[in-house]
């Protein structure tokens, strides 16, 4: 610059040539200031009220709205922040214009002057729940009257939660009977013991409540149908801010575009909710609900064939995390929603599940299935008194992973048998983050199927129980201290640095990666692993059984993915076509001569293991084999059954309490002495409600 100002008294040709490089440079500093401005947009600022599951800042991605919000402003480059506050405080912040918008609900917020909603997009599930065995008359056509209908309820007592931005129409019934609570648990509490008749309440919440917290009441609670309360979220967003305008639009214009072209019924889907109805009457269309795992993926992708050879039936797929898959399958159990006409289950829930009558039987399978090919423990695992609910997808145990090129560079040795000891000794030699190799990886994502699946094994070989013989709760003890101690600090310190949002899928790629020197987990994860079309580290995986604790017992668990129909589905028999072709023999041998034997689901079938093409590139398939054919269901000095699991309907709840207070040990939010008591008082009061025992009367 001092060239250019020295040029202005300069009357030449060498001060114009100077005067030309210096308006070139000021223009080229212009374009770069405005080209890093437009890189560093301020982010879309929103506030947002917890609404679990569809909002919540625990929720996998902030939960479905917020993902539809993200995934809409990302469309045109805008970022987007969402922070959670209770109603009054969020509704403040944007009425004052401190923040652009919020994520919101109906209610007497939406007639505020300060707000302008955006386009409307599915938003709760609002409906009356009622106990089954109450006969309540309800006409089939009573959405397209509420106001009526909710007249004609007057007579019985409506539970509601102080406070529920409730609609419209039923704010003005002004016959209704009202008794509010302060949650919607007391509220659920009450209809169960007929202190109301009726509940108002979002299904899907209802749902979770009873799945996490009120087991008990599954199969027991319907909703009234058709809903009366139709609802939408919308961004309300700040009327008076100066970007309120363009912003709105570009959110609007967004939405419109994934409505049409049906990205926001795929948001809905990955989230475990249900979008509107798409039938064709000249078609059969199965829902398949399952998990995001890589077989359910290649099984997906070859379900092509099926339709082919069937073109009466089309398959709608339901791809969702494995937490989420577990929670939404029990919905459709907890208040009949109806949403699956195929369930992607496990050995857990297909034998309660068939106890209970919630589940097809599978009698009288043709010959060429081959019944008989099927691994008999496997089969055994998904049977209630001789009968089948389920047909195995895949099938494994547990052992222990690692890089063979890692331990012999450290000069180290994988013993068969293992120990914990071992595993942490390996762990502090081999960590090395600065070189993108993490010790040792584990499920730390919360969830009876996630991180429980690694720490109840754990808990076994350290002489840990569940239950005493009078089913109290056991999470105070020794053994569960010890093993769940070492968990925690074996992922503090020799873990990847998020290994508590991190569960089975997140580990697998992340050893596939070559960036976890030991990872304990599933057997089924060895054809991925041992796969050079997807791990870059397949010649380099070594194998060894699960380690153990102070005690050799429970570490090696028998899980199986298996194919159900729910007994609610009026697609029975098209179903039962689907869950016999993919779970076949010869759907296996299809995987083997378009994916590679590798890939194929192992676990289920006697002939995968004669088969020589599948042995010759699967040098564990032995060790899995016996692994899964000898796994213990029965302990010693326990009177329930199970591995990971308790085998009683209860745990899903039981186990998610649990999870839940580990995952915040894990990420130093609590101590582990907390993280257990804090889950004791909870399985404590879901087994007492389940009327398992009486507390007060068994301390008499």
């Amino acid at each position: 610059m001092p060239l250019c100002l020295s040029a202005v008294s300069v009357h030449s040709r060498l001060s114009l040539l100077v005067w030309r490089v210096c308006f070139l440079a000021l223009t080229l500093a212009v374009l770069l200031v405005s080209e890093a401005r437009a890189q560093s947009v301020e982010p879309v600022r929103l506030a947002a009220v917890e609404m679990a599951p569809y909002l919540g800042a625990d929720i996998e991605r902030q939960g479905y709205a917020a993902d539809l919000v993200k995934r809409a402003m990302a469309r045109s480059g805008q970022a987007v922040e969402i922070r959670f506050y209770p109603p009054a405080r969020a509704l403040s912040l944007v009425e004052s214009g401190q923040i652009d918008g919020m994520l919101f609900v109906g209610g007497s917020a939406a007639s505020s002057a300060a707000l302008r909603l955006s386009r409307p997009f599915p938003g709760v599930n609002l409906g009356l729940l009622k106990r089954r065995v109450d006969p309540i008359p309800y006409a089939k056509d009573a959405d397209r009257r509420p106001a009526e209908t909710l007249r004609s309820l007057a007579g019985y007592r409506i539970g509601a939660v102080r406070g529920l931005a409730v609609p419209a129409v039923f704010e003005a019934e002004a016959a209704l009977r009202r008794e509010y609570v302060a949650n919607d648990l007391q509220n659920l509490d009450k209809l169960a013991l007929g202190r109301i008749d009726l509940m108002l309440v979002d299904k899907y919440r209802a749902s979770d409540l009873m799945v996490l917290h009120r087991p008990h009441l599954i199969g027991q609670l319907e909703f009234l149908n058709p809903p009366l309360f139709p609802s939408s979220f919308h961004i309300a967003w700040a009327a008076d801010t100066p970007r309120r305008e363009a912003l709105a639009k570009v959110f609007d214009s967004a939405l419109q575009a994934m409505q049409a072209d049906g990205q926001v019924s795929e948001i809905l889907f990955s989230h475990g909710l249900r979008a509107g109805e798409m039938r064709n009457d000249a078609t059969v269309r199965l829902t398949i609900g399952t998990v995001n795992n890589p077989d359910m993926l290649v099984m997906r992708r070859l379900s092509a064939e099926f339709e082919r050879t069937h073109p009466g039936i089309e398959l709608d797929w339901r791809v969702i995390d494995e937490t989420v898959l577990r929670t939404r399958l029990m919905t459709d159990l907890a208040i009949a929603d109806g949403q699956f006409d195929v369930m992607t289950i496990g050995s857990y829930e297909t034998p309660i599940w068939g106890q209970r009558g919630w589940l097809e039987p599978l009698d009288n399978l043709p010959s060429a299935y081959g019944i008989d090919d099927l691994i008999p423990s496997v089969r055994a695992s998904l049977t209630y008194q001789g009968r089948l609910y389920a047909l195995p997808f895949y099938a494994e145990s547990s052992m222990t992973y690692y890089r063979t090129d890692l331990f012999e560079r450290a000069g180290l040795s994988m013993p068969k048998q293992p120990a914990y000891d071992d595993i942490e000794r390996f762990a502090r030699r081999l960590h090395d983050p600065a070189g993108g190799v993490y010790g040792l990886c584990l499920r730390g994502k919360p969830g009876w199927g996630e991180n429980i699946s690694v720490i109840a094994p754990m808990a076994n070989t350290y002489g840990g129980r569940w239950f005493d013989a009078n089913w109290r709760p056991e999470l105070e003890s020794a053994g569960w201290r010890e093993a769940v101690t070492r968990y925690v600090s074996l992922l503090q310190q020799y873990g990847p640095p998020d290994a508590a949002e991190r569960g089975y899928r997140e580990s697998l790629q992340l050893f596939a990666e070559g960036r976890c020197a030991m990872w304990i987990d599933a057997t089924v994860a060895a054809g991925y692993l041992f796969n050079p079309r997807v791990s870059s580290v397949a010649s380099k995986v070594g194998h060894a059984a699960a380690p153990i604790g102070r005690v050799d017992v429970g570490e090696s668990w028998l899980w199986s993915w298996a194919l159900a129909i729910p007994a609610s589905s009026s697609r029975k028999v098209q179903a039962r076509k689907f869950i016999e072709w993919a779970t076949s023999r010869s759907y296996v041998e299809r995987v083997g001569r378009d994916e590679g034997w590798i890939a194929v689901p192992p676990g289920t079938r006697l002939s995968t293991y004669a088969q020589p093409a599948y042995l010759a590139v699967a040098p564990f398939a032995r060790f899995v084999a016996s692994s899964i054919s000898e796994a213990q269901v029965d302990l010693p000095g326990r009177h329930y059954r199970g591995i990971q699991t308790v085998s009683i309907a209860e745990f899903p709840a039981v186990g998610y309490a649990l999870a839940i207070e580990i995952n915040r040990a894990l990420t130093g939010r609590i101590t582990v002495d907390q993280a257990l008591r804090n889950a004791q008082v909870e399985v404590r009061r879901i087994m007492e409600a389940a009327g398992y025992y009486n507390e007060t009367l068994m301390n008499r």
